[in-house]
């Protein structure tokens, strides 16, 4: 066989050996990209995203779009040439596996999370709308969860409100498990709490949920190393519950989005009840897209996935990014043409700089910068 073929046939199968390396050999890491947008004054699979019943609505036009980063699966591993492409291409990002699904999270845990986080965001945004509206929210402290085979168990049930604790009133989360820690493993402590029956059913009604029934449990000892949402120290007590709030709206507030989850939606969704609840369009027909948490103060706080929800935001039409401060550095860095980063701190700024945006003067608008 002559020099030239050999060295060619040699070639030829050091290159098929490397192609096949390639395809077969894994590498620990995962790709986001940009996924849909959504537009929360519009509507989804075919019906509104936003739906309010039993207060005055008015019509909305323009865009107040969500955004979303796809991901791939826990269980996906990508091979080499996988990775090199997605490290070339401007429209996604490769990251270590651990980034998305640490301490080898499974997808159905992680999608259970963001299932929790999402159904959370939009209590919040419900009530950091109304609150920026002026409207009153009555809030209470309530049982999130209840430790199996604790004390509280049979006793106490996921959304029993808690009005008091040994006579006491309860005004936060905390103030439970401030008062139950008081007592020494083996002592009582009386509740006074609102089924969680009677509370919903006061809640669809509209009102705040009256009266209470006293519960008295006796507590016990804390285990090692181990915490049930009760403060203390060494032989602490704990009844076994955690305690949170929820939350009564004066009238009916429903988001309608499937397959959706994270809490980085909050905002958006925010403007959006805003947006329905008030006379004139808040964005004088302009598209709008955003991202950020938000909490009950209508505080907005950052997310992940950034540069992948601007180049969504693009993709779909938007002229106007509401970027989270904690963000902007990130987002100024890679913003794609044509799109106009807006720093948002507060639902408060974000209403203040959709004003200057319908009205056109967006000369002012808080912007972004990489330093």
């Amino acid at each position: 066989m002559p020099r030239s073929t050999a060295t060619m046939l040699a070639s030829a199968l050091v290159l098929i050996a490397l192609l096949c390396a390639g395809v077969l050999i894994k590498v620990p890491y995962s790709e986001m990209s940009p996924g849909p947008t959504v537009n929360t004054l519009g509507d989804a699979r075919g019906e509104p995203v936003l739906q309010i019943s039993g207060r005055k609505t008015y019509p909305a036009s323009g865009h107040l779009n969500m955004t979303t980063v796809r991901v791939t699966g826990a269980d996906y591993r990508m091979n080499i040439f996988e990775a090199v492409y997605g490290w070339l291409a401007h429209d996604s990002v490769v990251v270590p596996h651990d980034t998305l699904y640490p301490d080898g999270k499974t997808e159905e845990q992680s999608t259970q999370e963001n299932a929790e986080e999402f159904s959370q965001s939009q209590e919040s945004a419900k009530v950091a709308a109304l609150k920026e509206l002026d409207i009153p929210v009555a809030t209470q402290v309530v049982v999130s969860t209840v430790v199996k085979g604790s004390p509280a168990e049979d006793k106490l049930h996921a959304g029993d409100v808690i009005k008091a604790v040994d006579g006491t009133a309860v005004k936060e989360p905390g103030d439970v498990a401030k008062l139950v820690t008081k007592h020494q493993p083996g002592e009582d402590v009386t509740f006074t709490i609102i089924p969680a029956k009677t509370a919903a059913a006061a809640e669809k009604a509209g009102r705040a949920p009256e009266g209470g029934e006293k519960i008295t449990i006796r507590t016990a000892k804390a285990p090692a190393a181990e915490g049930d949402g009760e403060e203390g120290g060494k032989d602490r007590a704990i009844v076994g519950i955690r305690a949170g709030t929820d939350h009564t709206f004066p009238f009916e507030i429903d988001i309608k989005l499937a397959d959706v989850g994270g809490p980085s939606a909050g905002l958006m969704f925010s403007l959006g009840i805003i947006d329905k609840l008030t006379p004139g369009d808040l964005t004088g027909g302009k598209f709008v897209a955003g991202t950020g948490t938000i909490d009950d103060a209508g505080t907005v706080g950052p997310i992940g996935g950034i540069t992948m929800k601007l180049v969504g935001a693009r993709n779909a039409g938007a002229r106007y990014f509401l970027t989270p401060d904690d963000n902007c550095a990130s987002a100024a860095a890679d913003t794609p043409d044509g799109l106009t980063l807006v720093r948002v701190k507060t639902i408060e700024d974000a209403t203040k700089s959709m004003e200057q945006i319908r009205t056109g003067k967006t000369a002012g608008l808080p912007s972004c910068s990489t330093g």
